[in-house]
């Protein structure tokens, strides 16, 4: 076996469709011939083995850059490398530093929960989405020295040629040599919701897409029809398939900046290195954002500390020391971190529920600050399979199709008939159609029933009802075959009419004689079928328009048999096209009786069949079926939820254009043609592009477009990353969705990736989100759910900075309290800061990570991502927050110490309890009372901003129970209030360990505090209030959705 040497990474110059060693035009450019010439390659005999040896030496194997396991120990060190948990051991060691074990203690409880929290979560996340595997069959038949062997597709070779038949996985990219009726189904790679009907007699322009290449076929890929033989051209990481590989392994390797000096570099390297690690550069952003704001709190708490010391003249004593550590832990939020952790993970077990899953915790809170969603159409906008929407037969009219969510199966949905042809008729015109019952209109309807047996028998597709496994279970639908073959027999079998029935069993009204199969030169498919009555055979086929009409001679015009006209022939095409406008695909049936004697046995392989051209001529036209893949129910709700709450959707899709537009028009995704026009015309030329039109683009015109397309046709991998690119140059916030491989490196590129549960691996471990369901709507539950959680994070982290900045400004202010030694005496001790950050805190901050959504999440206008998570408004309500809580702990120290006391401060009472440290105790004790039962207060304040906490529209009964349906947050204040008493009475606890008191008449004081505090907090809303009363008539901004684009943004 020969040596593996390494891949050069593909997208270092490689270009689309070229060979490992590039030829003179790309494969699909070039003849089979010149392709076989130009890869030294052997059509007949095959690469001799020893050039294969030598092949996979120079090349190297046929193998995908392989990604790394899953790794405990790296998830681990995520956990625990990042600022905010850093900051948090930070102080964790400062404290048992000075020996100060109890707050060490739990201190260190709080960083082991949330480290274990979070590597639990992401562990399971990871081994949950499978990393990224082998994506191509184990083996396939390759000539070698005029033989057939069978190897490992890790050993093909530029070069080798290789017989392909149905079923088979494509080893590597090939260009066709000969196919017969070869179909490739390459839904995960190019989007196409159809498998793709090959001719290797064709060739194409250098900068035709990948889907639009019908002489290759793409490694990864499966044939689902048909056979064929061609030469590989491309192996492991120059294949399409490798080329995304190599987006998904590199995409971040673009950051690094190669200019400058080696100095210069390494600097520029380290910084980025620094801030990767330390999170400011990467992740959501509330990662960065948070991270950005440990930092600074840590300088800050570094800077109160040297305050503390400076103030105390730099005395090195434990006192000085233990002051200044308490004041630094003061202004951090050690807390945050748990409540955040805990808020996440219950907001990713909610979502299991409504079928979400979350690998990436930290991005589901980013999806309420989502701006766009780019989305894949097949399977997440659509169904992901093919019904027949139309159906016109000359003469008779137009029957049109709504299946309902059931697609396959043919007693649900409605019928209705249109008397007149899809060209005359308005796309959403139902005033002239009227719903009929199928077994009825086929009684009487002769060319009906002669449409209905040409979809029938020229069909190989099966269709049958399946009951569940419990006695109540329904009835289950279940087809095989071709997706256009499944539709046609599901649209006739609503009328009563399918294959077995009509051919098989004792009373079978026709006998199979022969079949045509499709053929991509002919473009056709005929079956030859027996009428058992009248012993004549007939014959039936469907295929595409224009070649079917050339085959026909006669229309048929209701019961009337007529020639076929130049005048008819131009009808049929214009109907064609009307239906094609529509986005469907459009096939022709036809049928003729056969006048010559004719059995089966003239068809065994012993004898010579009859040439199809003599059956396939002289046809009657029967009419038109329209099949396309339908948008799922509640994509267009979906999609218009989206618009309201402020979101841009994209369609980027591989489908056809006219596929592509019809379907974004029946979601809302392009506005209506009414709404159409009343839109300049450079937004109408850049709303819906090919991905030809828009990768032609360089960066600074697409950045000059006054609108990016909603819609994009024909996508192409790298389409799908520029368009991404673009959105992220104008700020926006990005949410890309898909299924394919193809979709994996815009998955791994945008803010968020949402994968299908259905789709590749490959897309689901690029993603951070997936969609258990497939379903766009499904998007909504994530992006409400994110909504949710970052309303709640924005409020307990308003809830614990407040706190932080008024313990800051009470220790600092507490440096003017000195004992008769000269220590600042604390005015709260690091015990007691401890458990109101973390007792009270860490239960309260979680319980509001539980608040319910307000029921109108999805119908506001996101967040302001310039802002994110600290908007003006939070930042104000801190700093106003935060000087009432200072006010609330000095004021009762105060009032205690020298109001009714002595101002005596004692002698070492930041240690122990004696005679004259009694009234510093005392006084602590009421500082402490006052501001729990602040901060238990100030915990219902944050649920709601603005509105007052008295606010009682609907009785106090109402009331109540809005404060007992968040339970967890109900019984967290009401045990906090309770365990307060305990840490005030229980002996030793309360002196030894928390150095307070019990008290007596301070409780006066403690009221008093209280009712002030929620004055002010109510006398602070009220103003707010009144401000945004005058503020919002003259700046509100209409968020209804014009021309289905959102009049607040510029997208």
């Amino acid at each position: 076996m020969a040596t593996t040497t390494s891949q050069p990474v593909t997208g270092q110059g490689h270009i689309s469709g070229q060979s490992n060693k590039p030829m003179s035009r790309p494969a699909h450019s070039l003849t089979s011939d010149d392709v076989v010439r130009e890869l030294q390659g052997d059509s007949v005999r095959g690469l001799w083995p020893e050039e294969a040896t030598r092949r996979i030496t120079e090349f190297g194997r046929n193998e995908l850059t392989k990604q790394k396991p899953v790794q405990p120990l790296t998830i681990l060190l995520e956990q625990i490398f990042n600022a905010m948990t850093l900051v948090l051991i930070l102080a964790l060691a400062a404290s048992f530093a000075i020996k100060a074990w109890i707050e060490g203690a739990l201190l260190g409880t709080i960083i082991l929960f949330n480290i274990a929290t979070g590597f639990i979560q992401s562990l399971q996340a990871e081994r949950t989405i499978a990393s990224l595997r082998t994506l191509s069959s184990p083996t396939c038949n390759v000539f070698r020295n005029g033989d057939t062997v069978r190897i490992q597709t890790a050993e093909v070779v530029p070069g080798d040629i290789i017989d392909l038949q149905t079923g088979d996985t494509v080893p590597a990219d090939m260009r066709l040599i000969d196919a017969v009726n070869l179909e490739a189904d390459e839904a995960l790679l190019t989007g196409e919701s159809v498998p793709i009907l090959k001719s290797p007699r064709v060739t194409f322009d250098e900068d035709t897409g990948p889907a639009d290449r019908l002489n290759i076929v793409y490694s990864s890929t499966t044939i689902t029809k048909g056979r064929g033989r061609g030469i590989v051209f491309a192996t492991g990481m120059f294949t399409e398939i490798g080329a995304i590989a190599s987006a998904l392994n590199g995409g971040d390797e673009d950051r690094a900046d190669n200019r400058g000096s080696v100095l210069k570099r390494a600097w520029k390297r380290s910084v980025q290195w620094l801030s990767d690690f330390l999170g400011l550069a990467k992740g959501t952003p509330l990662q960065r954002k948070l991270s950005q704001l440990f930092c600074w709190l840590f300088g800050f708490a570094i800077a109160c500390g040297i305050i503390v010391l400076a103030a105390n003249k730099f005395n090195a004593s434990q006192d000085v020391i233990l002051y200044a550590v308490t004041t630094a832990i003061g202004t951090i939020p050690v807390s945050l971190l748990l409540a955040l952790t805990v808020s996440l993970a219950a907001g990713a077990r909610a979502l299991v529920d409504r079928h979400v899953i979350v690998r990436n915790m930290s991005s589901l809170e980013a999806l309420g600050g989502v701006t766009n969603i780019c989305s894949d159409k097949t399977g997440t906008i659509t169904m992901g399979k093919m019904i027949a929407r139309k159906a016109w037969i000359p003469g008779c009219g137009t029957f049109s199709v709504n299946s309902g969510n059931e697609v396959y199966n043919p007693t649900t949905g409605e019928v209705s008939h249109n008397v007149m042809e899809p060209k005359d008729m308005q796309r959403e015109d139902t005033s002239q159609s009227a719903a009929v019952t199928p077994a009825d209109e086929v009684k009487s309807n002769v060319p009906l029933q002669w449409y209905l047996t040409i979809s029938s028998l020229a069909n190989l597709a099966t269709l049958e009802s399946v009951k569940g496994d419990s006695e109540k279970a329904d009835m289950t639908w279940k087809a095989k075959g071709a997706p256009t073959e499944i539709a046609m027999a599901v649209f006739a079998s609503r009328f009563g009419w399918n294959r077995a029935h009509l051919s098989q069993g004792s009373h079978a009204q026709w006998s199979s004689i022969a079949e045509f199969p499709f053929d991509s030169d002919v473009k056709k498919m005929s079956v030859v079928f027996r009428d058992t009555k009248s012993q004549q055979a007939h014959v039936f086929t469907k295929g595409a328009v224009e070649h079917l009409l050339s085959s026909c001679d006669r229309i048929a015009v209701g019961e009337d048999i007529k020639a076929l006209a130049d005048a008819d022939k131009a009808n049929v095409i214009a109907n064609m096209e009307a239906l094609a406008s529509q986005g469907l695909r459009v096939l022709a049936l036809a049928h003729r009786q056969y006048e010559d004697n004719i059995c089966e046995a003239d068809f065994l392989p012993r004898g010579t069949a009859p040439s199809r051209e003599l059956f396939e001529r002289n046809l009657i036209f029967r009419g038109l079926i329209g099949i396309y893949d339908p948008p799922r129910p509640e994509s267009l709700l979906s999609v218009r939820m989206c618009q309201r709450a402020g979101i841009v959707v994209h369609m980027l899709t591989g489908d056809h254009p006219q596929t592509a537009r019809a379907i974004a028009a029946d979601v809302g995704i392009l506005p209506s043609p009414e709404k159409m026009r009343l839109l300049p015309i450079k937004v109408t030329d850049s709303i819906m592009m090919t991905a030809t039109q828009f990768d032609a683009l360089s960066d600074s015109k697409i950045d000059d477009l006054p609108q990016l397309p909603l819609v994009v046709a024909r996508c192409t991998p790298s389409t799908k990353v520029r368009m991404i690119e673009a959105l992220h140059r104008r700020n926006r916030y990005v949410a890309m969705t898909g299924d394919g491989v193809n979709d994996s490196p815009s998955l791994k590129r945008a803010d968020i990736g949402i994968a299908m549960g259905t789709g590749s691996d490959v897309a689901k471990s690029s993603s951070d989100i997936v969609l258990l369901d497939d379903n766009f709507g499904s998007i909504l539950n994530a992006i409400e759910e994110g909504r949710r959680i970052f309303d709640n994070i924005q409020k307990f982290i308003l809830h614990i900075l407040a706190a932080n900045i008024g313990f800051v400004i009470a220790l600092l202010t507490g440096l003017a309290f000195r004992d008769d030694s000269g220590i600042s005496v604390f005015m709260l001790t690091p015990v007691e800061i401890l458990f109101l950050l973390m007792g009270t805190g860490a239960f309260c901050e979680t319980g509001l990570g539980f608040e319910k959504g307000v029921p109108d999440i999805l119908n506001r206008p996101r967040h302001d991502i310039k802002y994110g998570i600290f908007s003006p408004e939070l930042i104000l309500d801190m700093v106003v927050y935060g000087i009432l809580m200072a006010i609330c702990m000095i004021g009762p120290f105060t009032v205690v110490i020298f109001g009714f006391g002595s101002g005596d401060l004692g002698f070492e009472c930041n240690h122990k309890y004696s005679g004259s440290c009694d009234t510093v105790f005392r006084a602590r004790a009421t500082c402490y009372t006052a501001i729990t039962w602040v901060f238990l207060f100030y915990t219902w304040v944050v649920v709601d901003l603005r509105r007052s906490f008295f606010y009682m529209p609907k009785g106090l009964r109402v009331w109540g129970r809005h404060l007992w349906e968040n339970r967890f947050l109900f019984w967290s204040i009401v045990g906090v209030f309770l365990v307060t008493f305990a840490t005030l009475y229980i002996p030793v606890l309360n002196r030894d360990v928390f150095l307070h008191s019990g008290m007596s008449w301070e409780w006066g004081v403690v009221a008093i505090t209280f009712g002030i505090f929620v004055a002010g907090v109510e006398t602070w809303k009220w103003a707010k209030r009144v401000y945004i009363r005058r503020r919002t008539p003259a700046q509100q901004v209409d968020w209804t959705c014009e021309a289905g684009i959102p009049t607040a943004n510029k997208i």
